[in-house]
């Protein structure tokens, strides 16, 4: 039973027994950190992008239409990872923790990592960044590619059904915008909703793999080791990102 409780065979199981065992607020463990962290880490994300991807003085600039979009997500992602990953790893540890009761978990992740960086240096708090760049880096990339790429498909097919060309006078992402300026609310929407979706999904699927072996490795602790400077004994966490997701995928 005790094995069965900490079972999860889906996200809907998983969600169901944390519930039932540990109470429902447990579902939203970690939300002060989140919302912490989704302030700062949104103004870099999109404010970088924008300048980035628009801004005449963005060493971005001189980039095709193809690959601006690619190039300005994963810059944006890697600054605003970067700025937060702290802020992360303090809300992946308090909601991987379990238990019930009066357990306070945001106490209880703050005294972990005292005791991580006290035993391994500041640099610690940026354990799994790496990972989480693998992450982000590509999702960001291949989101905001594929959205504007489809957006632009949408928005051309759009017009082309209209009777009209997008590259009659000025450039095709010029004319293109323009034209998605006049756009009634109903059509922003759908186009917006479609590309965002599509996009997403695409990007998630690619790069959920690296989710996981970032999670790994910032909720790992050092004491879980069975044995101190034995390279043998040396936990998957600790290892390369390459290694770590071969030896879960073996396992």
């Amino acid at each position: 039973q005790e094995v069965q409780k900490k079972t999860y065979t889906s996200t809907i199981d998983g969600m169901r027994k944390i519930a039932r065992n540990e109470g429902v607020t447990t579902l939203w463990r970690g939300l002060s950190p989140t919302l912490a962290m989704a302030v700062p880490a949104n103004i870099i994300y999109f404010a970088g992008y924008d300048w980035l991807r628009y801004s005449s003085k963005s060493p971005l600039s001189g980039l095709s239409s193809d690959h601006a979009p690619l190039t300005s997500g994963s810059l944006a992602r890697i600054f605003a990872a970067t700025a937060v990953s702290p802020i992360e790893l303090v809300r992946t540890r308090m909601q991987a923790a379990s238990g019930v009761g009066t357990t306070n978990h945001l106490v209880e992740a703050f005294n972990g990592i005292r005791e991580m960086v006290g035993a391994h240096g500041y640099t610690s708090l940026w354990r799994g960044l790496t990972l989480t760049l693998w992450r982000d880096v590509p999702f960001s990339g291949i989101y905001w590619w594929g959205y504007e790429t489809i957006r632009a498909k949408l928005t051309d097919a759009r017009e082309e059904k209209r009777g009209r060309s997008l590259t009659l006078s000025d450039s095709p992402q010029q004319a293109r915008l323009r034209s998605q300026s006049r756009e009634n609310h109903t059509e922003t929407f759908v186009d917006s909703f479609t590309a965002g979706a599509m996009s997403g999904a695409f990007a998630s699927i690619v790069t959920m793999p690296f989710d996981v072996g970032k999670t790994r490795t910032q909720v790992y602790r050092d004491g879980s080791k069975s044995a101190v400077g034995d390279a043998a004994a040396q936990a998957p966490e600790e290892l390369s990102m390459v290694r770590l997701l071969t030896h879960i995928f073996k396992t």
